[in-house]
This record gives structure tokens, sequence and C-alpha cells, in this order.
């Protein structure tokens, strides 16, 4: 019998598509065509190129489809790939909304035709995946209607991301995984450091990936005499990961906005103790002094206070690592969520042939 093809509409460097990817090869038994848009998005001027890549892309796409001939089509971001999906033609189409809402930045000039954009792309879709509760708040406000809502997130391998964590007890080992990028707040975290450095609390912060902020934080470790403390891996392979945060015991991640972080999941199954910042996609997961902590946004001193707590109150530490690896076995298991959302794949088409 002839495997089933779905074409994937995104970055697929991303580690979020990769694992979305895989799973449903592994569980799917899928074969998965790509494409993505070849510009980056980072700088005026291939912000200009990418927009002018976005408008033949439909004609890209069409030509893949006609060769290729696709049983489905998948897509990241409701606000662009999204929308390409539900203009092929093919039927069915699955997106997946990123964040807490795809209308990012909310202040852009951009906004209404993104709206737009994005009302188009839920009306035509036959699945939207809110990989979290916290995504279905935007759409209900878009009047999407939520029989077509799966949510459910991707989930981790919980045997790479195993709870055998071995850091060191004495001090603060703190781990960073999010992308480089001004959204994700990389100098509040060297900020709340430097306090701690200026009270003699020994400490190794990793700060894992790339992105445009890597060189303006790596002068500002110098510039707050902490770089001899804090290790810029740059972008690793994802199979590095897991023994990197198994070598932490307190992760970070200090966002303005969130949907659903996988690199949060991960944490928790590593034994990870999460310190993030106190927004709703954190919220979701995350309660305070409970099984970690949430910090207000931008706060660097409240961050530095409350590092020093949870190391301090080993006990407490111990207590929620141990109920966070339940939580993630419990409702974040890869193998049983992309069978899940696999099974639903293969509903969907063999509805749509019978139509």
């Amino acid at each position: 019998m002839k495997k089933r093809r779905i074409l994937f509409l995104g970055e697929t460097y991303r580690a979020d598509a990769i694992t979305w990817m895989n799973g449903l090869k592994e569980f799917g038994d899928f074969e998965i065509i790509t494409w993505e848009l070849k510009t980056s998005n980072s700088g005026i001027f291939n912000r200009i190129k990418r927009i002018f890549e976005f408008g033949h892309a439909f004609f890209k796409i069409k030509k893949i489809i006609q060769l290729q001939k696709p049983d489905m089509v998948i897509a990241e971001r409701t606000t662009s790939y999204g929308f390409l999906a539900a203009l092929s033609g093919v039927k069915p189409v699955a997106i997946a909304q990123q964040g807490r809402t795809d209308l990012w930045p909310e202040k852009s000039i951009s906004l209404p035709l993104k709206k737009l954009i994005q009302n188009y792309a839920f009306k035509k879709s036959d699945l939207i995946h809110a990989w979290g509760p916290v995504m279905t708040i935007s759409m209900i406000e878009a009047n999407v209607n939520m029989n077509k809502v799966l949510v459910l997130p991707k989930g981790i391998d919980l045997e790479k991301f195993g709870n055998n964590n071995n850091a060191n007890p004495e001090k603060i080992c703190a781990i960073v995984t999010r992308s480089l990028l001004p959204e994700y707040r990389h100098d509040i975290i060297l900020k709340s450091f430097a306090i701690l450095n200026q009270k003699g609390i020994d400490f190794a912060l990793t700060i894992i990936g790339d992105g445009s902020q890597l060189s303006k934080l790596k002068d500002l470790a110098k510039e707050l005499s902490i770089e001899n403390k804090v290790n810029f891996t740059g972008r690793i392979p994802n199979t590095a990961l897991p023994k990197l945060l198994q070598q932490s015991n307190i992760y970070i991640s200090m966002p303005i906005t969130e949907g659903v972080s996988a690199s949060l999941f991960e944490a928790m199954a590593t034994n990870c103790y999460p310190i993030v910042s106190d927004i709703p996609g954190n919220q979701s997961w995350i309660e305070h002094r409970k099984n970690g902590q949430l910090i207000p946004i931008d706060d660097y001193k409240k961050l530095a206070e409350e590092l020093i707590w949870s190391f301090e109150n080993t006990e407490h530490r111990q207590q929620a690592v141990s109920k966070n690896r339940k939580f993630v076995e419990k409702n974040v298991d890869y193998s049983i969520n992309m069978k899940i959302i696999a099974d639903k794949y293969h509903q969907l088409i063999d509805g749509s042939k019978a139509e």
C-alpha cells in the first residue's frame, strides 16, 4: 500500500517542526515533503526580500502539489505558512498557531492585514492545532469554530529527556535554551546573575542557541563582569540538549510572550527547576512556588531574589521537580500525543477521500 504523503510548510530547522514531522513519520507512517521560505526574517532588507518571496510562494507550492500529489497539507504559523496552506487547494489542511497569538508584534502597522490573512486560514483549515490552552483565547476572540481545534501539545521524547539529573548541588547551575532574540529577554537574565555575582553567590550559567542578540549579550556579560561564568554555546544539535539540561538544576525562561514552550517541558522532564516569566503561556503549567516560580516581566531584581530563594530551598526544589516529571509523563509524552495527532490526520484524509 502506498504511503500517504503530507506537505509540510514551515521552517524545517526548528526543533518544534522536527518533532512534529518525525512524530508523523514514526506514529503515522507518513511520508513528509517540505517547503519553506529561503530568506531569513532578520534585518530590514531580508524582510523586504521575504515579502517578495512570499508573493511568489503560491505558485511554487502549486508546482510541488502537481508533482508530489500530497494527501494533506500542514503548516505552522497562521499568518504566513498557514495562509499558504489554506490557498493550496489541497484537502485536508491542518494549521498550527505558534504563539499565544500569531498577530505579533501587537503594535505592527500590518496587523489589520495579518488579521484578514489569519481569519482566512482559520476558516479554510480542517484542523487547527492549539499546542496549549492559552492559544485558544485568541482563537475564541477571532470567532474560530472551536470544533476544529485540537488542544494538545506535541509532547517530548521522555526517553531522551530522562530525569537522571546530575547537576552540581553546591552551586546554581542554570540553563537558558531559548533563541537569542529580543523577546526572550536574555539581558534581564544576565543582569540578575550580576546581582548574584556581587553577593558572592557561585553559579554557572549556560545559554544555548543563536540569534540576533548574541554579540550584544556577550558584550553585556563582559560589562557586568560575569563573562567567566557564562557559557554561550551557540546553536547545538537537539540530541546534545538532554545532557546539558541534566547537568543543570535551574531552568530560566523570561519571554514577554509565550504560547506553549517545548523547552519548558524538556526542563520539567529532566528535573530542572523552572523559573519563568509570569505570563499566561507559562501560568498554564507553572504555579508560583509550587512547581516552579513566576517572575514579573523585565524584573531582574525579582529574578535574582527568586533564584537565591529557590537555591536555598533545596527540599522545595526536589519536591517540585518530582511533581513536574510526573506531570510531563501524564500529559506531554510525545509517543502518546503524536499517535493521537497522526491518527487524527488519517481520519481527516479518509473523510476527505470519501467526500
